[in-house]
C-alpha cells in the first residue's frame, strides 16, 4: 500500500426547488475572522434619483435584495477564484467576448 493520499471525488447534489437557481445582478464580498461572505443580490425597483438628507448630495438610489448569501471558509477563497478564473477564460474563448457589452 502507499502512502499517497486518496483522490477526493466530491458528488455535489442540487435540491429539486433550488436547480433552476435565482437571479442576481450583481454580488457584494465582505468578511469575518472566520468567513468571506459573498451576497448575491437583485434591483427590486428602478433606481431613484434622490437626496442625501445630511449633506443634501444628490445620488442615484439603487433598491436591491439578497437573494442569496454564501459563507465559505478563508481556505476555499483560492479554490473559488481558480474556479472563477478558469471558467472565465473558458467562456472568453468560446465566445470570444466578456458577455456585457464591455471591452
Amino acid at each position: 500500500m502507499t502512502d499517497q493520499p486518496l483522490e477526493h471525488r466530491v458528488e455535489i447534489s442540487v435540491p429539486e426547488d433550488a436547480e433552476v437557481g435565482v437571479y442576481a445582478g450583481f454580488a457584494s464580498v465582505w468578511r469575518t475572522r472566520e468567513s468571506f461572505v459573498l451576497d448575491f443580490a437583485t434591483e427590486v425597483r428602478p433606481p431613484e434619483v434622490t437626496r442625501d438628507p445630511d449633506s443634501g448630495a444628490q445620488f442615484v438610489h439603487v433598491p436591491a435584495r439578497v437573494v442569496a448569501r454564501v459563507r465559505i471558509p478563508p481556505g476555499q477563497v483560492w479554490e473559488l477564484m481558480k474556479a472563477l478564473e478558469q471558467n472565465l477564460s473558458a467562456y472568453e474563448r468560446e465566445t470570444g467576448g466578456r458577455g456585457d457589452g464591455g471591452a
